[in-house]
């Protein structure tokens, strides 16, 4: 089992979302983050005044799968949120020792 970590621009959520609806993919969890990589942010102007603004919002997708779709989500999730341009984001994968149901108590891939 896998657990994937994806990093995209807001806007992409329903795109990602979608396109891993169309694997099979049953769950996901999003949360709100912010931070910078190579784009190193920007500047806004507001009410007249320029300012740096450092940290950008971003999407956190994370979910489980089991050890063979990984190849087949990542896939999905990069040409789903891909703009081609600076800051669209990361994808890391980890090793995911276990897994249990709260409600049944099942574990490992049936848990997924």
């Amino acid at each position: 089992m896998k657990w994937i970590i994806a990093i995209i621009k807001p806007f992409k959520l329903d795109d990602v979302r979608e396109a891993l609806t169309d694997l099979g993919i049953s769950g996901l969890t999003v949360s709100e983050v912010r931070g910078f990589g190579r784009q190193k942010g920007h500047t806004e102007l507001y009410r007249g005044a320029e300012y740096q603004v450092d940290f950008l919002p971003k999407l956190k997708i994370e979910l489980a799968v089991e050890g063979e779709r990984v190849a087949q989500v990542i896939d999905a999730i990069r040409s789903a949120s891909n703009t081609g341009r600076i800051g669209d984001g990361k994808i890391f994968v980890l090793d995911m020792e276990q897994a249990v149901r709260i409600r049944t108590g099942e574990t490992g891939q049936t848990a997924l």
